[in-house]
């Protein structure tokens, strides 16, 4: 089931009530501003449903190992007992060091498991997340805004919302204890009959299973707190128009001043096609999309050299100016094509295209020769 999904059909209190469209904010918010408000510390977190894994966990705990506490327990018990009637605490030979060594076999797993079941309910909600701008103290909040802070505490749709949750999770919780209760009254009235070990471990197997029931439900009651703080989180997020678009304007930059840069380049490099051009040796070309100058000399290169390149009006523009400075110009598409993409403008062509390069300038050299011949 989609998000959209819960905020339609699971909540009982109109959503409509916490909408931020009438204060204007009517865009969604963009990532710079979510990753933004992360960095904040502004996620989006239930903490219901950090407490239920908190309670659940260790619980779940306590009943999966219950031979290993309540052995531990009366292990203990038996120990003082025994100390006890030997007289130990009246003489003051008692020694404290087996209290914390059974502190902490009772104590020290259920507390791991609380604290890792703290983050795991963190971690699950907003991911690997440290940071430690919301405890910077903020010397604005000194004075407190009492006004404000009533009027949402008391006289809001999310304190209407927040009271609604916690009698909810009141009644389900008092249910389940009721048809616990209820199931076990029958054997509860004879408990008396009961050895004690017996009679205490019955009803704290009935108190046991409250508790869980009541974590379970507490953690299925916390999966729609937690999609009403995602869309909470996101419409406290909403961005105006503007906005956006001064966002958009800091992001990208001026448009302005874009164009302007964009213009000098066209400038330089226009300037660079002037100097490079005439001294090519060929221009190959696409012929309407490419063109790719070429310049060879055996004297002091090993193989020819790219020193031009454009595509569009700029391929018209290189040609345009080798026909002005009597600089052949030779249509060969794929090799135009593959000069384009496949090599940088002051890097030697590679050797893949050599044998393509040599049969063109070879070309041009015997239409020269035959031009000079006829000239003379």
């Amino acid at each position: 089931m989609t998000t959209q999904y819960w905020e339609e059909n699971l909540f009982w209190i109109p959503l409509q009530w916490f909408a931020a469209e009438d204060e204007g904010r009517t865009e969604q918010p963009t990532e710079q501003k979510i990753q933004k408000a992360r960095e904040e510390g502004k996620v989006a977190k239930s903490p219901d449903l950090t407490s239920a894994v908190v309670l659940l966990l260790p619980i779940g705990l306590i009943f999966l190992a219950s031979g290993y506490f309540f052995s531990t327990l009366h292990e203990m018990l038996m120990f003082y007992l025994t100390r006890v009637a030997d007289g130990a605490l009246e003489n003051k030979l008692f020694d404290p060091n087996p209290f914390f060594g059974y502190l902490a076999r009772l104590s020290v797993p259920i507390l791991v498991v609380a604290l890792s079941a703290g983050v795991l309910g963190n971690v699950l909600q907003v991911g690997f997340l440290f940071t430690t701008k919301p405890i910077t103290p903020d010397f604005s909040r000194i004075v407190p805004k009492f006004g404000q802070f009533f009027q949402r505490a008391l006289f809001s749709a999310e304190a209407a919302f927040n009271l609604g949750k916690s009698l909810l999770k009141v009644l389900v919780i008092a249910l389940i204890a009721y048809l616990n209760i209820l199931a076990a009254w029958p054997r509860m009235v004879h408990l008396m009959d009961l050895p004690f070990a017996q009679g205490a471990g019955y009803i704290g197997s009935t108190g046991l299973m409250i508790v869980l029931q009541g974590a379970v439900a507490l953690l299925l009651l916390s999966v729609p707190d937690y999609m009403f703080q995602r869309w909470r989180h996101t419409e406290s997020l909403m961005m105006s128009r503007e906005e956006v678009k001064e966002e958009r304007k800091q992001s990208e930059g001026d448009p302005l001043v874009k164009s302007r840069l964009r213009e000098k380049m066209r400038q330089i490099l226009r300037q660079n096609l002037t100097a490079t051009v005439p001294k090519a040796t060929v221009v190959v070309t696409n012929p309407t999309h490419f063109a790719c100058a070429l310049e060879w000399n055996s004297l002091t290169m090993t193989a020819p050299m790219l020193t031009a390149k454009g595509e569009d009006l700029m391929a018209q523009r290189i040609k345009e100016i080798a026909r002005e400075n009597g600089v052949p110009v030779v249509e060969n598409k794929p090799l135009a094509r593959s000069l384009y993409y496949s090599v940088n403008v002051g890097d030697e062509i590679p050797e893949e295209y050599w044998e393509v390069v040599v049969r063109i300038l070879v070309a041009i050299q015997q239409k020269t020769e035959k031009s000079q011949e006829a000239v003379g």
